[in-house]
């Protein structure tokens, strides 16, 4: 049990009558890379927050880096660093005032030498003087970690944190966590990239507050026997078939991927003889694909219920 950062059970919390998270278990190992998808709306920054002490859970226990998530949380903020969803720091100072701050907020010794150590970790020390404000969104997020990472945390908690940045800045993200994770950080990150979803260790899927599945990339594609065949073609004639598929029996989702479709459900022969009458229509070429973890995580969306109030 000493190998686990995360280790809660039976989680709740409700904001007035609607009832955001049901249930929330959860295991992460130290130095575990736990990717934590799921709509928007589905929980996710709930349960996040409160693994790391701001909100208290209405029932449920368990520990977060040894402490209890419940009676312990200012113990868990000292151990934990968080990224938000959107950036947090203050846009008229630098980068390294910035830190500076918040190396002062956790009443940090030697502070100049630690800032100037994550400066030089992340990247950032040729920027060091230039105002966080006119940073692009990828160097933002640089500065963000910069600052989660300040108080040598054992826990990071990152919210969408490559939301809105470019395809290199995410890559470089995502290196740089694979590092810290090899010296024994543990990351949970919350995602709607499929790609970031395959380079997770092991995953977690949410909706409507209930956690539906778990296991590494590889057990979670398994999770169901799903078929899927793609179609290629003009993009009117795909919108067409597309409409002329949803509600099919044996079809259990149809979504687009630029001039591709991808045509899902759970049992071959009954898709086989759902999109047999269109197989030889002009302009359309078929052919059997695998079932992406995006195939996964729309089937369980689809098969999720709605906790609309």
């Amino acid at each position: 049990m000493n190998d686990l950062a995360i280790d809660v059970h039976g989680l709740n919390k409700s904001f007035g009558a609607k009832h955001v998270v049901k249930d929330f278990s959860l295991q992460v190992r130290r130095g575990e890379i736990y990717g934590f998808l799921g709509p928007n709306g589905s929980g996710k920054t709930t349960s996040i927050r409160m693994l790391c002490g701001l909100l208290k859970p209405d029932s449920g226990s368990g520990t977060c880096v040894g402490y209890d998530v419940v009676r312990e949380t200012a113990a868990i903020k000292r151990e934990v660093g968080y990224m938000t969803q959107r950036f947090s720091l203050w846009e008229d100072l630098t980068i390294r005032e910035n830190l500076e701050f918040v190396a002062r907020m956790y009443s940090m010794s030697e502070r100049k030498k630690v800032v100037a150590a994550v400066l030089d970790d992340i990247g950032l020390e040729k920027r060091q003087d230039q105002l966080a404000g006119t940073l692009s969104g990828g160097w933002k997020q640089r500065l963000a970690l910069a600052a989660c990472l300040l108080h040598r945390p054992k826990l990071l908690l990152l919210d969408e944190p490559t939301a809105g940045v470019d395809p290199k800045a995410r890559r470089d993200f995502w290196e740089e966590i694979h590092v810290l994770a090899a010296h024994g950080i543990s990351v949970l990150v919350s995602t709607h990239y499929m790609d970031e979803a395959e380079r997770c260790h092991r995953l977690a899927y949410i909706a409507y507050g209930k956690l539906l599945a778990t296991g590494t990339p590889d057990e979670v594609l398994h999770l169901f026997p799903l078929v899927s065949w793609a179609v290629s073609g003009p993009s009117g004639k795909l919108a067409e078939l597309a409409a002329r598929l949803h509600g099919r029996p044996g079809v259990s989702h149809v979504t687009a991927f630029g001039n591709t479709l991808h045509v899902t459900g759970e049992d071959e022969a009954a898709l086989k003889q759902a999109i047999a009458p269109f197989l030889d229509e002009k302009e359309l070429a078929w052919k059997r694909a695998e079932a992406s973890l995006e195939d996964v995580f729309i089937h369980l969306m689809a098969s999720a219920a709605d906790n609309v109030q």
